[in-house]
């Protein structure tokens, strides 16, 4: 996928009735304002082609990129904020949970956490839905470059941790440095390349 950054096209957002494009699909979740937007700016090597905001929960739709013939990034909605209401939040629910059970294409999802901040129960939750559905995850800790050293090593012990994480993740990633950047391509080249899934989450 990584060699076909330069083919990026914007497919488009939406709510449900996704478009099947019969191509390797990795999605990216997180809680609202976890730089999910940044870290796909970075990763794509553009400025804006996600959206970013000072406002949480701004993303409200699914976005799909397509990346020439090699795959397609999905954009999930941020969860978590406390501020949007109720209904809004449910609608999100809904909104990931239909994704993930029924998108056939689906071979990775890539779960951001803040690394600056401790492991959240909803957090927990993705993650573990996504276990018990085999759906292959990715986590990678935003932010790193905002924790002096000393902090670093403890806090993301403690994401490794909380989660039951294999020995090489969460992945430490840098939108404004670029940490992480070509760490995170190799697994999204691995599982583009992987055979479909079988899986959903119930």
């Amino acid at each position: 996928m990584h060699d076909a950054v330069h083919q990026l096209q914007f497919i488009g957002s939406f709510h449900e009735e996704l478009p099947e494009l019969d191509l390797p699909e990795i999605a990216f979740a997180g809680r609202s304002n976890v730089g999910k937007s940044s870290a796909l700016n970075r990763l794509l090597g553009r400025k804006n082609i996600a959206r970013t905001s000072s406002t949480p929960g701004r993303t409200q739709s699914i976005n799909l990129f397509q990346l020439g013939e090699r795959g397609v990034l999905a954009d999930l909605p941020g969860y978590g904020y406390a501020k949007v209401p109720q209904h809004v939040q449910d609608k999100w629910k809904r909104t990931i949970e239909s994704y993930l059970t029924t998108r056939r294409q689906l071979r990775l999802v890539v779960v951001l956490v803040d690394a600056r901040r401790d492991p959240t129960p909803l957090d927990g939750q993705l993650l573990f839905a996504l276990q018990g559905a085999n759906i292959p995850i990715l986590v990678v800790a935003t932010k790193v470059d905002k924790l002096k050293k000393s902090e670093r090593f403890r806090k993301l012990g403690a994401i490794r941790k909380e989660f039951g994480l294999a020995k090489d993740q969460p992945v430490a990633f840098s939108s404004v440095t670029g940490e992480g950047k070509q760490a995170v391509w190799d697994r999204l080249d691995a599982a583009a390349a992987a055979p479909p899934l079988e899986s959903s989450v119930d």
